[in-house]
């Protein structure tokens, strides 16, 4: 029997605004996650178990800061002479104006590599984001694909708690499980069932239909009139709206464990739901999260430390008070210090006396002695101003104060 041939194309996304300092400098899916890991070592590690091994990684912004990270598919076994990981990044001179540079959105990224897509001729294209925290066997839902005759296959789950379905694409489903309704981030969403951006595609019906709306797009003056845009935008513009038109789509559900590390109160959400319980994600028996990590010495909790409901990563020293809190690889908290509620990133410093609350800061920073970071009486989890986001290699001097919901530039000393 001919073995189906399958690429996954993992879409690293743009300039993360949405995570604010955190991804001045670096893409999105090398933010730190649960200490010591990284948001692109989950689709990456899902597709490892899957046994997928033709991976494509569209890397938009920032993409030294990936390429590092994912040593050419090393801690996936992906680092092979035929298939393994791709890296894909923005063109310049390589076809039209609308087809040069940096994507205007993930269906545009499409678009824009539809031809490698169509020499590639894959019998199925599993595309999806590296924006989220879940594990997933995706033959399941090319399975599903497969025994529906689908041309397009969504997998769905519900609107966790906290995030709003109105800022996902929510999908509507018959009791057969074809995609019936589908609205994109609508201002009152039918449902509460949302995409997942995990899509399984027929790879010809992606490529003639992505050709079919450039060319109506292009004709519309309102759409897409700038120079380098094809007005395509993210896939729930125009792709998926017009996929289920044609009456082929289809929904599978993840089922378990799956969060949008998005914006800076979801990302403090989600670290705060993995602090006692692995979620069915972590610490799974046959299905680990891979990762490329430097080797540091075994945490250290001094005498006088106090540490409660947290995660401590290798070669962090604790002698001061760490609770409901993520400390990555490195971070030191000194005795007399206290880190509450809060997400600290690699080799971060917080001196004796100085107080971190509600805060997610990146890696290299330096709390001063005396220093208070954030207000452990005003609670971030339901409030996305009030989270104190600090940019990474900054420094809070000796006694000062930052309001809770303050941001600071990387490189910034206050």
């Amino acid at each position: 029997m001919t073995r189906e041939r399958v690429l996954a194309i993992i879409q690293a996304g743009g300039a993360g605004g949405r995570m604010d300092v955190l991804t001045r400098e670096r893409a999105k899916p090398a933010l730190p996650v649960a200490g010591v890991f990284q948001l692109v070592d989950f689709p990456l590690s899902n597709l490892a178990h899957s046994g997928i091994t033709d991976v494509w990684l569209s890397v938009q912004f920032q993409g030294s800061t990936l390429e590092e990270q994912v040593a050419n598919g090393r801690p996936w076994d992906l680092d092979r002479n035929r298939g393994g990981l791709r890296l894909l990044m923005p063109q310049q001179g390589s076809g039209s104006l609308d087809e040069d540079g940096f994507a205007r959105g993930n269906a545009d990224e499409l678009y824009r590599i539809r031809d490698q897509i169509a020499a590639e001729a894959p019998d199925v294209l599993v595309v999806m984001s590296a924006d989220h925290v879940y594990r997933f066997d995706y033959t399941d839902a090319i399975e599903t694909h497969r025994r529906l005759g689908a041309e397009c296959t969504v997998v769905t789950t519900r609107a966790p708690e906290g995030d709003d379905p109105a800022d996902h694409a929510v999908v509507e489903v018959d009791g057969d499980g074809r995609v019936t309704g589908f609205a994109y981030k609508p201002d009152e969403p039918a449902s509460d069932a949302i995409a997942t951006e995990i899509v399984v595609y027929d790879p010809r019906v992606l490529v003639e239909v992505l050709d079919a709306l450039h060319v109506e797009l292009s004709a519309d003056p309102e759409v897409g009139s700038e120079p380098g845009d094809t007005g395509l935008g993210d896939f729930g513009d125009h792709l998926l709206p017009r996929l289920v038109e044609r009456g082929k789509v289809v929904a599978h559900d993840l089922g378990g464990y799956w969060r949008d590390l998005g914006q800076p109160h979801l990302y403090l959400r989600a670290h705060r739901e993995l602090l006692v319980d692995d979620q069915g994600v972590l610490g799974v028996p046959g299905w680990p999260i891979l990762t490329r990590q430097p080797q540091r010495r075994p945490a250290r909790v001094l005498e006088g430390g106090v540490v409660a409901d947290s995660m401590l990563s290798p070669g962090a020293t604790v002698g001061g008070t760490v609770r409901r809190s993520v400390l990555g690889p490195g971070v030191v908290v000194e005795s007399g210090a206290e880190v509450l509620d809060s997400v600290l990133a690699a080799d971060t410093v917080v001196r004796s006396g100085a107080r971190v609350a509600w805060s997610i800061v990146d890696t290299g920073c330096t709390f001063e002695e005396g220093a208070v970071v954030g207000d452990p009486g005003v609670p971030a989890l339901d409030d996305p101003d009030a989270v104190t986001v600090v940019g990474r290699d900054s420094v809070v001097g000796a006694g000062v104060h930052l309001a809770s919901g303050s941001r600071l530039e990387p490189g910034t000393t206050a």
